[in-house]
């Protein structure tokens, strides 16, 4: 791996295992087991790492995310597998990595802010769309409306006042809101399928 794909990459191992603010240059030189003046040639300090990084993991988010509404059949497969890897992503961060890049990297909260609107927001509302043609959800929503309340749910589950994280795990949090919002839009038709689905992977 080149030098600067390994400082980014070194840099996520920390800032997944501590959060952003604790960790300093110093502490990713060491991690790395190469001098300070080394990250300095790559990169002009710690926020421009965070924007590299978080650059990059929109990417292969977006990547992973349109290969899963491809995949999955319909909706309530995809929404499951969307689940299960917000599960196994979410598992891995510390609780305040999130936090730390609203207060302290807005450059880089704004980028995924973006990344949500014009990226994730679509894939949503194209999904809603499939699900009415499969009549897994209602005809009577606004697919608009429920694809940006979705991405309101997703910011909301970041914001540590409303669920902070000595109380709430992030994964948890955004887990349960997916499912109220698959709850709340499906037809009888897509519960018995969300039923269905659950009982599935309780049996795994």
């Amino acid at each position: 791996m080149e030098p600067k794909g390994r400082i980014v990459q070194g840099a996520q191992e920390l800032f997944f295992k501590y959060g952003i603010k604790s960790v300093t240059m110093d502490d990713i030189a060491k991690h790395l087991a190469i001098s300070k003046k080394t990250i300095y040639l790559y990169f002009e300090d710690k926020n421009e790492i965070v924007e590299t990084l978080i650059s990059q993991l929109m990417k292969i988010n977006e990547l992973e995310f349109k290969q899963i509404a491809t995949d999955a059949p319909n909706v309530i497969v995809e929404v499951f597998a969307m689940m299960k890897k917000m599960g196994a992503m979410f598992s891995q961060m510390n609780p305040n990595l999130f936090y730390d890049i609203q207060k302290y990297h807005p450059k880089s909260w704004n980028m995924f802010k973006k990344f949500k609107e014009d990226c994730i927001e679509r894939i949503v509302e194209e999904s809603v769309k499939r699900g009415i043609e499969q009549g897994l959800v209602r005809d009577d929503i606004n697919t608009k409306i429920m694809a940006r309340l979705r991405m309101e749910e997703v910011e909301m589950g970041f914001n540590p006042e409303a669920f902070p994280p000595n109380k709430f795990k992030i994964v948890d949090v955004q887990l349960a809101l997916l499912d109220h919002f698959l709850h709340g839009i499906c037809t009888i038709k897509g519960h018995k399928l969300i039923n269905k689905y659950k009982e599935v992977n309780e049996d795994e």
